[in-house]
């Protein structure tokens, strides 16, 4: 396993991590669910990440890790969680007020069954709340220890440059993580997102690096998803659906070939191509069996050298 420091933060992250979303709590059975983690902390994953609306009910897939974590060493993984989305129909149960953010870290530390996270993600950006009211409650929570790092998902460059700004006026704990989207398929956080993070000291911690599971050659064209496949579930797929398009699967397979000539599988030149990027401190898989996590951490073993990117490039440009 390999171990990247968090962007300035002076802890490291194993630079594959282990995610819940779509996974645990949910569709997976539990002792099937119970046995990825176990092959991820074997394989030397020492980075869970999780959010109080995963699973089949908020903080569902927070509990689950906490049964199964239960016999880890607390400092010897980074737990990570995150808040922003409705956890009910009232009008204070959303987004990122000082109550919602100070209520919710308490339900979730309670579900974790422990004193602190590593990482605590404001899941979104909220429009409807003064970015100083949210970094103040950020900075609140550091100082009582409940996280120690706070980071962002899915914020765009601007209101990432608004809180940095915000951060530097009223010298509060800078953000150590942000958390995008980042694959062979998706590449919108190159131009804008990443060189910013990076110049702030924010170790970006990357999701859905196989597209879903399109980039595991899984899909193909004019045939059904396979059953049991994200896709398959009616459930989840609306966020495969962006991906599924038939250039995007012409692509796939072009890959896929690619992989085949150098003896790797897709899943593992996918995850190779994302960590290439040393501002990339972890890439964050899903797994509903222990096999995919085994095929996913040997992608750290393969090393593309440039004129294997040039010939990626040319597909996916």
């Amino acid at each position: 396993m390999q171990y990247r420091r968090l962007g300035g933060a002076g802890i490291e992250v194993s630079a594959i991590g282990l995610g819940s979303w779509l996974t645990y709590g949910t569709v997976t059975e539990e002792r099937v669910a119970e046995a990825c983690v176990h092959r991820a902390w074997d394989a030397g994953i020492n980075h869970f990440d999780c959010a109080n609306m995963y699973g089949s009910e908020p903080h569902e897939a927070e509990r689950f890790l906490s049964r199964v974590l239960k016999g880890f060493a607390r400092d010897e993984y980074v737990l990570t969680t995150k808040a922003f989305w409705p956890v009910g129909d009232k009008p204070n149960q959303r987004g990122l007020s000082r109550k919602h953010l100070f209520h919710q870290v308490d339900v979730s530390l309670k579900a974790l069954n422990t004193d602190y996270v590593d990482i605590f993600y404001c899941h979104r950006a909220d429009p409807n709340v003064e970015i100083e009211e949210t970094l103040r409650a950020i900075d609140d929570l550091v100082c009582q220890g409940k996280i120690l790092y706070g980071g962002i998902s899915q914020w765009q460059p601007a209101q990432i440059g608004e809180a940095l700004l915000t951060q530097e006026r009223f010298h509060l704990h800078p953000l150590r993580a942000s958390q995008p989207r980042y694959n062979l398929l998706d590449r919108t956080m190159e131009s804008g997102v990443l060189p910013l993070c990076e110049a702030a000291g924010m170790g970006l911690v990357v999701f859905s690096p196989l597209a879903q599971g399109l980039l595991t050659g899984k899909y193909h064209r004019g045939e059904a998803a396979p059953m049991g496949s994200r896709a398959s579930e009616r459930r989840v797929n609306t966020s495969i659906k962006r991906f599924l398009t038939e250039s995007n699967i012409e692509r796939v397979e072009s890959l896929a070939a690619l992989a085949r000539d150098l003896g790797i599988s897709l899943a593992q030149l996918a995850l190779a191509w994302v960590l290439r990027q040393p501002a990339i401190s972890s890439a964050l898989i899903g797994a509903s069996h222990p096999d995919q996590i085994t095929e996913n951490v040997a992608a750290l073993d393969v090393v593309l050298d440039e004129e294997i990117l040039t010939r990626i490039e040319a597909i996916v440009a």
